[in-house]
């Protein structure tokens, strides 16, 4: 078997200084050196440590890959072209403006969900702030001398994370609009919430239903076997009822679900107990304790 061809992709900001002596002036590159100086500088005290030669280092790492990270947002051509419109971009606007370009994608990235699973800590600051400095550290940290995949960890975790949001934005609006009343408990379980609402759709009606207890179960189960309602039918007047940003999502756990053990389970004659054993699989925290 032929070895796996590597192709090396080190760091932007790498590549376009090394076009300097080429494409610069002597002023303009002493320029840029200043700039990145300072803005390693700034990073050891904020987020290294600036008294230590292994802080510093560690700094200067960063700075390669949030200025890095700052180029490929701005610069959209590949290849050389690429790097000396990167290096364009360094001496017309400045490494200052390459790097806040950076770190704002990082800030951005940061204030995304990363789990449907949303606790009240999510909002604290010193949590936020903690996040913030683990994902700089992780996509930014940058060897001048070997490859670098920042950019491209950075869109998977983008695309993941938007993901994720969009459940949790389907979850609250199902929230606030429960039958009963808006739900405003500051944790969340997306999924949980989905879940209710799809299995409470089967009933018909278009209620949508983001939080239960044991007593709503044990009615809904009662009206479900006695009626033998069409879950298809009560599937299409709930996503009559979901605005169209939600709705793909919420077809698309419908989809799950259609098949699973747990709607089986409620429309045959599987005891009560057992059945709201196996909702609190589904839905986790987002059912009400009624009942020791």
């Amino acid at each position: 078997m032929l070895p796996a061809i590597v192709i090396e992709k080190l760091p932007r900001l790498i590549r376009a200084i090394r076009l300097i002596p080429q494409h610069a002036a002597d002023d303009e590159a002493a320029g840029l050196a200043d700039e990145l100086s300072g803005i390693t500088a700034m990073v050891a005290e904020k987020f290294t440590n600036d008294r230590t030669a292994e802080g510093i280092q560690r700094a200067q790492l960063l700075t390669i890959g949030c200025v890095s990270l700052g180029l490929e947002h701005l610069v959209e051509t590949e290849g050389e072209q690429g790097d000396l419109d990167a290096l364009d971009v360094l001496l017309g606007e400045g490494a200052e403006y390459v790097f806040q370009q950076g770190f704002r994608l990082i800030r951005e990235l940061a204030a995304l969900p990363e789990d449907t699973l949303i606790g009240e800590f999510d909002n604290d600051p010193v949590y936020s702030a903690r996040r913030l400095k683990e994902l700089f550290v992780d996509i930014c940290t940058a060897d001048p001398g070997e490859t670098w995949s920042g950019y491209e960890r950075y869109l998977g975790q983008l695309k993941q994370r938007q993901e994720v949001q969009a459940v949790v934005r389907a979850a609250q609006w199902l929230r606030r609009h429960h039958w009963e009343g808006p739900v405003k408990d500051p944790d969340l379980n997306a999924e949980g919430v989905i879940a209710l609402a799809i299995i409470f759709g089967v009933e018909g009606g278009g209620r949508i239903v983001a939080r239960t207890g044991q007593k709503e179960f044990e009615r809904f189960v009662q009206t479900v076997r006695k009626g033998k309602p069409d879950f298809d039918a009560g599937w299409a007047a709930l996503l009559e009822h979901i605005p169209a940003p939600h709705r793909a999502i919420i077809a698309d756990r419908i989809a799950s679900y259609r098949n699973s053990i747990l709607l089986q389970n409620i429309a045959g004659r599987v005891p009560m107990k057992e059945l709201f054993v196996e909702l609190e699989n589904y839905a986790g925290s987002e059912i009400d304790a009624e009942y020791p």
